[in-house]
Order: structure tokens, then sequence, then C-alpha cells
């Protein structure tokens, strides 16, 4: 499947109906919000031959895109140290939980697929939340829950 394919299936199969993506920029943890996944924010990778190598999507955000971002009012969250707080955690469920308690919502840690609900349920919206670097889907995983 191309990236586009993956993209426009994911979406459609998705129960989330915008997205949060954070990620680092001059030592600063930004998050911002869109309606839909910018192509430009994703790439196309596969995983490894041993897990089957299938290709999966990957949130990527380049230097340039990130200040485009922040110029154009990327919500600050604060330092990068942010991430570094508790080590039960991997970074996007650390950005995960920030994002979550920074709309006054409690965060517990889960494993609630993507086509069920969002990561966090916002005044009746449904918003899946990613940081820079992380899968977002598996061409794999996508044919499982189309079919």
């Amino acid at each position: 499947m191309t990236l586009t394919e993956m993209i426009t299936l994911y979406e459609r199969l998705s129960a989330a109906t915008a997205y949060i993506f954070g990620f680092l920029f001059h030592g600063d943890l930004y998050m911002v919000k869109t309606a839909g996944l910018p192509l430009e924010m994703l790439k196309l990778d596969h995983m490894s031959s041993k897990r089957g190598g299938f290709a999966k999507v990957r949130v990527r955000l380049n230097a340039t895109l990130k200040a485009q971002l922040v110029e154009a009012g990327a919500i600050k969250l604060g330092a990068a140290s942010l991430l570094e707080a508790d080590d039960r955690y991997n970074k996007g469920e650390r950005f995960e939980r920030l994002v979550t308690e920074s709309y006054g919502l409690s965060w517990t840690k889960d494993s609630i697929p993507f086509w069920v609900s969002g990561d966090i349920s916002l005044n009746g919206e449904e918003i899946q939340v990613k940081y820079d670097g992380a899968e977002l889907t598996n061409e794999n995983l996508l044919k499982r829950v189309a079919a």
C-alpha cells in the first residue's frame, strides 16, 4: 500500500476526527492540532523483515516543518524536560498525559484501539494524540481492521 492509500484507509476507520501532534523545537515541547492527517507530517516506512516487512506510517516532522508550525502558533507546553518526568512510560505516553492534563482531564494509560475511540474525548470530539517518531499504523493492522 502507498502512504496515501494507508492514510485514506486509516482516516476512514479511525474513531478520531482530530489529531494532536507533538514535537520538540529548540529545547521546548510543542503541540499542534489538525483536523486531518497532513501528509507532510507522515512518512512511509517498513517494519523489519523479522516482523513481516509490512509498510507502516510514522509521524515525522522535519526541522523546517517544526519551525513553520511554531511560527503559525503551535502551543508550547514547556521545556523538553517534561518528557523525562516518569520512567514508567515512553515519550509518546508521557506526551499524551501532558496533552490530556493540559485540557484539565485526568489521564490513565490504556490500550484502546484507534477505531474504537481517540486518545482524548473533548466536548464530543475524539482526538488521536501522537508524538514525533511514533508509528501511526501499519499495513497489516489496517487490513485486519478493514476486513
